[in-house]
């Protein structure tokens, strides 16, 4: 698993650690240049987010929005594309990495940390994409032999796991009262616990729950047999044999015997009753294992989740143009795109302990488009001087509306 493009650090922590490596003097002018920054990628990720969260309604129309005309199947199917592709599009551009099918296939494999092993019902399962963000290695004490003795174990684990599901319109497994696509967001989600995200998740029993059930089971059944039914076998024994003509005298079945063989059938019954009932009862309390673990873990649903990506994917592209910008000003000499991404790089490990792989193509590019980019005839790069940067950027945000001319 390799380092992640995520910069775990929010916008105005950007903004106070560049401005912090500059003089005193300039520090408010650089905070003034990156609002004028954050304000226009503001406004083109709110057009942006307009879009795809129309896209959104015809596919899953929430029940207090009217819709506007009639909305034929081609609307709801080209609509569905839309959606897929902006969601893929804005959780890369949020710092989102893809989760493989290999990733998904050894969550199912491993026991998860709420031991519960889980199959889920993939038929009518259309598509199906993972997302990760924020890798981290944890440790946590669990408890076994029924608390008797705890152990730390280590595990990998994700700081957001965003989960899109489509069904076909039959599918079976599609939960009541939902659309045919499931858009959700989790937090704090341990690997080999992913498989938990699915809807529809069926709980299996592992060898372990099978044996805490059936070893005691097999026990007090023999004790059942020898010190209830033993006494009732003889003599249903003899009532078979003679019904199936494999002998001839007829069984005498006098009071004491019927009470005997009512109290031993009763207290087989009995026995089979309270073992059906263990094995409920301990699917219903991994169920709610489940469900506890689900409810603490759960961050944002549906449109919800669009909002979220959308701020994600802002401010990232803030992040990355601000420091690209940052690096390139201060530097005494014009830089190569390999030697801007290695200094930025560089000074978040010596700094702030904190190790990521910069996405230097996303920074220039940005810069470029908003011309605050230079370039020699070397191809190293350097940036326009501040108040000139500020100068453009102020120009860019009075063309957004020309009414007046």
């Amino acid at each position: 698993m390799g380092t992640e493009h995520f910069l775990p650090f929010r916008k105005n922590a950007v903004i106070s650690l560049c401005a912090g490596e500059l003089p005193e003097e300039e520090r408010e002018s650089f905070a003034e240049f990156a609002r004028m920054l954050a304000a226009l990628a503001h406004y083109r990720f709110q057009a942006r987010g307009d879009a795809v969260l129309d896209a959104y309604h015809l596919v899953d129309p929430a029940e207090d929005v009217r819709t506007v005309g009639t909305v034929t199947a081609k609307d709801r199917a080209v609509a569905r594309e839309t959606v897929e592709a902006e969601l893929v599009a804005l959780a890369e551009a949020a710092e989102f990495t893809r989760i493989d099918a290999a990733e998904i296939a050894r969550a199912f494999a491993e026991d998860s940390l709420v031991k519960v092993r889980l199959a889920v019902e993939e038929e009518g399962i259309d598509t199906v994409m993972f997302f990760r963000r924020g890798v981290s290695q944890r440790t946590e004490e669990v408890k076994s032999l029924y608390g008797l003795r705890r152990r730390r174990i280590e595990f990998t684990n994700y700081a957001k796991v965003l989960v899109y599901i489509a069904f076909t319109d039959d599918a079976p497994s599609r939960p009541p009262g939902t659309s045919s696509v499931l858009l959700k967001l989790f937090q704090n989600v341990p690997r080999n616990d992913l498989e938990m995200l699915y809807p529809n998740v069926r709980v299996r029993m592992r060898t372990r729950d099978k044996l805490l059930i059936g070893v005691p089971a097999v026990i007090s059944g023999i004790v059942v047999i020898a010190t209830k039914l033993i006494a009732s076998l003889g003599v249903l024994a003899l009532l078979l044999a003679f019904w199936i003509g494999l002998r001839d005298e007829s069984v005498h079945l006098d009071k004491t015997a019927l009470v005997t063989l009512v109290a031993g059938l009763a207290a087989f019954g009995g026995y089979l009753w309270r073992q059906f009932s263990k094995f409920k009862n301990r699917k219903i309390k991994l169920m709610k294992s489940l469900s506890e673990h689900l409810y603490f873990r759960n961050l944002d649903n549906d449109a919800g989740v669009f909002h979220h990506l959308l701020g994600a994917a802002e401010e990232a592209e803030v992040n990355e143009t601000l420091l690209a910008y940052h690096f390139l000003d201060t530097a005494e000499n014009p830089l190569t795109a390999a030697e801007l991404d290695e200094r930025i790089e560089s000074w978040f490990r010596r700094r702030w302990d904190t190790a990521f792989d910069f996405e230097i193509r996303d920074g220039l590019d940005k810069l470029r488009e908003l011309d605050l980019l230079t370039e020699n005839e070397h191809g190293r790069l350097g940036v326009v001087r501040l108040p000139e940067a500020k100068r453009r950027l102020d120009r860019r945000w009075d063309n957004l509306f020309r009414h007046n001319r």
